[in-house]
């Protein structure tokens, strides 16, 4: 039973409905901008009014039009940074609101997007207490004004060579300052001085202009108002904390002892009897497992990590929850959608005997016929040097340099209090497996390796080996992998099963390919275990896919690649 009255608090904050509304008609004024500027109709109003008002050359026609179509686009752009509540992004969508109010009302360029502007403009200033989330409060800044003279230094410089190198034949003879009147006026798409006697070097340099100098505006929008994504690192003192939280509560959930990998952060409830540790992956603030601590004091914790994705502007999410987890979490109005099963292993009730272990028993008799001996350690009764050796060997046996596993992976071996079982065949070790604490009297998989070019059946050998072992290490019971959506795989494959039931089983075969849904299923029930549902906790569907690339990220899966993470690191 949880209680507490800090619970009643839910994460649909105030203003919901409010900020809803100036996002959508965010959008409508962006698209109508747009749509007035690629209209020839509205392009030929803005060019009257520009050249019967303000007296302005036709070539301003062009300017103008490229600042209405930069405005609507970031306009666009901002109803996401809106929707978030970011409070950078409230800023600049007044600043674009005004100056597509002037120029739709008071250059009467469109009447009806002058309106909506002018609705959006009274909208955002009286709501603009609900956009409080933060930035980034440096890097982002910085970071967009580089990316931003970066891009226009570029197309800047590209021009001032195209403008060098041209012959007579293509373009009359121009000084160098004319030349870079030409370069810079093209990034806001005006024509200077140049005179052009082929239109072809006339159209590329304008294209030029325009490309870069758009892709500045947006681009360093992008930097300026996405969610920050900083570089998680546990304090020792958090460390420590946790620990303790561990010590005293670490006996209920099996996956707890992996909320002390580093690349996280922590927060704890105000009695400090609770914390919520997650990492931030593509504006998603993402937990794994349940909270630490008292389960009493759960929900005092789950509402300072809420408070802290509120202020930045962050997704909240949780995977790998327990049934209770779950419960907890909807108290606070997220959503909760079970994503698979956990396999855990009663050692008092497992044996090799029977038919139904029959493949596990051949599988290790075999093995271990192919002179296979199995040791089982704790981490403080290896030898010196020995875990090193290990470690370099997991790695190698990886095969990939992107490291799996988020909510069900420490990303370090050597804890101590940890197992670790090496399959050894002529002195030489062929397959690794690290188990962590599970509380005082259990054990959690945490990395299962071997080499490629061992024999089939080495991971069973090691698995059964811990099993039959672990009586003589006080363990009662040992958590195995996550067998992700493991009842619709069941349901689809029985007798009877309806059309619905068989073609997800098919659609989760077909992903097989590439993630392992099916072998992992299939590889943990050889165990006969029993199955613990675990849960993904999410605000609502319209965030599911971002909650989703965050996820596949964490696990190593899929989401962002490495090489745009890197790009936009270094930008």
């Amino acid at each position: 039973m949880v209680t507490g009255t800090r619970a009643q608090t839910t994460w649909r904050v105030a203003g919901a409905t409010t900020v809803g509304v100036i996002t959508w008609v965010t959008r409508l004024a962006g698209l109508m901008t747009l749509v007035s500027v690629l209209v020839p109709a509205g392009r030929r109003n803005l060019r009257g009014h520009l050249s019967e008002w303000l007296e302005l050359p036709q070539e301003a026609t062009v300017a103008a039009a490229t600042v209405a179509l930069v405005t609507g686009v970031l306009l666009v752009l901002l109803a996401a940074g809106l929707r978030r509540r970011k409070r950078r992004a409230w800023q600049l969508a007044v600043g674009a609101t005004v100056l597509l109010t002037v120029s739709h009302i008071g250059l009467k360029h469109v009447f009806g997007a002058g309106l909506v502007s002018v609705v959006l403009l009274v909208g955002l200033i009286a709501s603009r207490r609900y956009f409080v989330a933060k930035p980034d409060p440096v890097v982002g800044r910085w970071r967009a004004v580089r990316v931003f003279l970066q891009l226009a230094l570029a197309g800047f410089v590209i021009n001032v060579i195209l403008l060098s190198v041209a012959s007579r034949a293509v373009l009359e003879p121009m000084s160098f300052p004319d030349r870079v009147a030409e370069s810079a006026l093209a990034l806001v798409g005006a024509s200077g001085p140049a005179v052009f006697r082929q239109m072809w070097l006339e159209d590329m340099t304008a294209a030029v202009g325009l490309l870069f100098g758009l892709a500045a505006v947006l681009v360093s929008a992008y930097f300026l108002l996405r969610s920050a994504e900083p570089a998680p690192r546990l304090t020792d003192d958090e460390v420590d904390r946790l620990h303790k939280l561990l010590n005293e509560h670490g006996e209920r959930d099996s996956l707890g002892y992996f909320a002390l990998r580093r690349d996280k952060f922590a927060v704890f409830s105000r009695t400090g009897k609770a914390a919520v540790t997650y990492r931030v992956i593509a504006g998603v603030a993402l937990c794994s497992a349940d909270p630490l601590g008292d389960h009493e004091a759960w929900p005092g914790a789950i509402e300072e990590y809420l408070e802290v994705c509120r202020r930045n502007g962050w997704v909240p999410a949780a995977m790998g929850v327990s049934e209770l987890g779950a419960t907890v979490w909807a108290r606070f109005g997220l959503e909760v959608l079970e994503i698979g099963d956990e396999a855990v292993v009663d050692v008092d009730g497992f044996t090799l005997d029977g038919r139904v272990m029959r493949g596990v028993r051949q599988a290790a008799a075999r093995t271990k016929r192919a002179g296979y001996k199995v040791l089982v350690r704790r981490t403080e009764d290896l030898r010196p040097g020995e875990l090193a050796e290990l470690e370099a060997l997991a790695a190698n046996w990886r095969g990939t340099d992107t490291e799996r596993g988020f909510s069900m992976a420490l990303g370090r071996m050597g804890d101590p209090g940890s197992v670790l079982v090496t399959a050894e065949q002529g002195g030489r070790v062929r397959g690794v497996l690290q188990f962590v604490p599970w509380g005082t009297a259990g054990l959690s998989l945490d990395v299962m390796r071997r080499d490629r070019t061992a024999d089939n059946g080495v991971n069973e050998l090691m698995i059964s080996e811990l099993l039959l072992a672990a009586r003589r290490h006080d363990v009662s019971q040992v958590s195995l992998n996550f067998a992700a959506f493991r009842a619709l795989m069941e349901q689809g494959q029985r007798i009877g099963a309806g059309p619905v039931a068989r073609m997800s089983a098919k659609v989760l075969h077909f992903f097989s390919r590439w993630i392992q849904i099916e072998t992992l299923y299939k590889f943990n029930a050889k165990f006969q275990p029993r199955w613990v549902p675990r849960y993904l906790v999410y605000p609502g569907v319209r965030e599911l896919p971002r909650v989703g690339i965050a996820t596949f990220e964490a696990e190593g899966l899929g989401g962002r690649s490495p090489r745009l993470l890197r790009l936009l690191r270094r930008a």
